[in-house]
């Protein structure tokens, strides 16, 4: 059975590398609106009510307005935008943290932000497991490849090349923080630290750890072995335990729908460190779109990723 699929703001960036994951795929039918037509509110709210599923990778406020036009109730959503994130009546679409049958089964599904992919991906299961506290202040500290910027930033670093690492958030109010407590179920907002650097794609998360002053925090060793579980048989979520000097990112990364998890500890196990890799166009973006479509139309999580 074919299914019609409408990307709405299929000319950005994530919406670019969503339509080339679908590209070819028997099973969907891909619709988009030429450029005077995406600009149409009649055209737009024909095609949101016309679709079987609907992709929003469109600012935060336009993808709410995408919603409110939709008035055909077995139209099903996916949005890329921060709006729907913690929002009521919304799954997160992270299927290894909230479960394949709860993304499978939804309406409407909010993809995860990508350094939220990694921050999440590694705390939620340690703290729901009890082996870190739920009331501890949390640091995360995250490098992204430009591309996460969306098209301004793409342009700007391009025009820059002797800017190798930019900061920003500096007032911390970064936008992906409330899912970032809210899924892990945190007392207190974590401090979020991100900065882009000189490559186009790829991105790493860190989550610090001074274990020995947590309280009843479990070893590193527990830890890995704890996500180890939850990720036990994911097609997508790989927890390493192979020895590992350095961690890189290279600047000629091809796309990866793919995560990887890694828990680094000191001679002693009294800090840990703990990292997640990731394409933040892949799983941190069109991947895990692609990802929560294959499993709301029924079909094998994996059909058309990359990994």
């Amino acid at each position: 059975m074919t299914r019609s699929v409408f990307i709405d703001g299929a000319a950005g960036t994530t919406g670019l590398e969503i339509a080339e994951r679908l590209s070819g795929r028997g099973e969907f039918v891909v619709t988009v609106l030429d450029e005077e037509r995406r600009k149409d509110d009649a055209a737009r709210r024909e095609a949101l009510n016309a679709a079987d599923f609907v992709i929003l990778c469109l600012p935060d406020e336009a993808a709410r307005d995408a919603v409110s036009m939709i008035e055909n109730d077995s139209v099903r959503v996916i949005d890329a935008s921060t709006a729907h994130r913690t929002a009521k009546g919304w799954v997160y679409g992270f299927p290894e943290v909230v479960g394949a049958r709860e993304v499978a089964d939804a309406r409407r599904v909010s993809n995860p932000g990508c350094y939220s992919t990694g921050f999440i991906a590694l705390i939620a299961p340690l703290v729901g497991a009890g082996l870190l506290p739920a009331d501890w202040p949390y640091i995360c500290h995250a490098v992204s490849g430009y591309s996460g910027g969306g098209k301004s930033l793409i342009a700007r670093f391009e025009a820059e090349p002797e800017i190798a690492w930019r900061g920003y958030a500096l007032g911390l109010g970064h936008k992906h923080v409330p899912e970032m407590q809210v899924r892990c179920g945190l007392r207190q907002a974590p401090l979020f630290t991100p900065a882009v650097v000189a490559t186009y794609r790829g991105m790493v998360v860190e989550v610090p750890l001074p274990l020995s002053a947590m309280p009843n925090a479990a070893s590193p060793d527990a830890l890995r072995a704890s996500l180890q579980q939850a990720y036990l048989g994911s097609p997508v979520v790989t927890v390493r335990n192979e020895p590992f000097d350095e961690l890189l990112l290279r600047q000629d990364s091809q796309p990866n729908d793919g995560l990887e998890l890694f828990v680094f500890a000191s001679a002693d196990r009294h800090q840990a460190r703990l990292i997640a890799r990731l394409d933040n166009l892949g799983k941190g973006a069109s991947g895990a779109a692609v990802q929560n479509l294959n499993l709301m139309a029924g079909l094998p999580e994996t059909t058309g990723l990359r990994l």
